[in-house]
């Protein structure tokens, strides 16, 4: 049989979706995966004053802060990612200066060029510094912040599935609003069928997938957006100019692992369709759609839409 849950976890929704024997099986289940992601949660969340990536932001500039292994090699990934973005996904984009953004409320103007650059100038990954030896991680000057909020839906997800996998759960889905991943074969023995959000409808797919152990993750500027002079804002800063980006309405990355896919979705909004397209057609096992502001749909080399 199969069941869902929905919670709210690590400030999102989080949809899970199991199968198992009976019922008994499914709940355990279900209160095993929100176990899981909860436990991430408090080791990573920024608004959990003793997670540890609190304790490494606190010590910004003083002292290098040991942590335990998942942590460590969770942020030497995002390091990579960062590497092979160019800086486009960077985790101590928490260092920006957000009191010229803010996209709850309506903004009339944008900052100039220099004040942009100021709010940006403590966002640099190189400046993370880590020794594998002590499991230490030490963020070079202060008022430098780290957070998870571009790559830790996709890996709780992940973590999630694998916990299900390994403990006996036939098949299901991990969905992280929108950020998802599955595993085995749904009960009418077909292909798990997922729906890419349209961004001008978000409660409307524009196409649909057919997926079997796959993530899809998706970045977009429908959920937080401002319109300054006729021009649409995305909440998305690019870490490298200060401003937000524009020419991209979402991105759709669909790859094996859920982390990977959470982690590469935005750098590929700030990297623009060519240079974005053009790194994803150079990996492996990853495809990509993109829908531009005139909502032209842009396809990996890879992909297959039904």
């Amino acid at each position: 049989m199969q069941k869902k849950r929905i919670e709210k976890l690590m400030g999102n929704r989080f949809e899970i979706t199991v199968q198992a024997q009976n019922e008994k099986e499914t709940d355990y289940f279900l209160n095993l995966a929100v176990a899981e992601i909860q436990r991430i949660e408090e080791k990573l969340s920024t608004f959990k004053e003793s997670s540890e990536t609190n304790l490494i932001n606190q010590n910004a500039g003083i002292a290098a802060v040991q942590v335990n292994d998942e942590t460590f090699y969770l942020i030497q990934r995002s390091i990579r990612i960062s590497e092979l973005t160019q800086g486009a996904f960077d985790i101590s984009y928490g260092s920006a200066d957000l009191r010229f953004w803010n996209f709850d409320t309506e903004m009339k103007s944008l900052p100039d060029p220099e004040t942009a650059k100021e709010t940006i100038k403590l966002i640099n990954y190189r400046n993370i510094l880590l020794n594998e030896k002590e499991k230490t991680v030490f963020l070079k000057h202060k008022g430098m912040r780290i957070g998870f909020g571009g790559i830790g839906k996709g890996y709780a997800a992940e973590q999630a599935k694998t916990l299900l996998k390994n403990s006996g759960a036939t098949a299901g889905i991990v969905n992280a609003s929108g950020d998802l991943t599955t595993w085995g074969t749904p009960e009418d023995g077909q292909k798990w069928t997922i729906g890419i959000v349209h961004p001008d409808f978000k409660e409307m797919p524009f196409s649909y997938m057919e997926i079997n152990e796959m993530a899809v993750a998706t970045s977009g500027n429908y959920e937080k957006f401002v319109m300054i002079g006729g021009k649409k804002y995305s909440h998305t800063i690019d870490p490298r100019t200060g401003y937000p980006i524009q020419g991209i309405k979402s991105v759709s990355i669909i790859c094996p692992n859920a982390e990977i896919a959470d982690a590469l979705a935005t750098p590929v909004t700030v990297m623009g369709i060519r240079a974005g397209m053009g790194m994803i057609n150079q990996m492996k096992n990853i495809a990509c759609i993109i829908i531009d502001d005139d909502n032209k749909i842009h396809y990996s080399d890879n992909i297959n839409i039904i």
